[in-house]
């Protein structure tokens, strides 16, 4: 149980955090894959559900991290 849950959170807050960081929405998914690559690659995701919950919260995180991007360009334009 605690994997799924930890499938459905950790990526997309992976994302949001290296956006913030990198204040490039790509970087910050680029890093996040790339993280999860490398822990799938050691044997830590290893049934069809928990990869499937990895990708759906790259994408909420990624829309997440679009949306923190357009926030900070409009108030800085401002």
């Amino acid at each position: 149980m605690t994997w799924y849950l930890a499938a459905i959170i950790l990526p997309a807050l992976l994302v949001y955090i290296f956006t913030k960081v990198t204040y490039n929405h790509f970087v910050g998914l680029a890093l996040s894959v790339a993280l999860i690559s490398a822990s799938a690659y050691a044997g830590y995701t290893e049934t069809w559900p928990i990869i499937i919950l990895d990708a759906c919260s790259l994408t909420f995180g990624l829309w997440l991290s679009i949306r923190y991007i357009k926030h900070t360009s409009s108030h800085q334009s401002a």
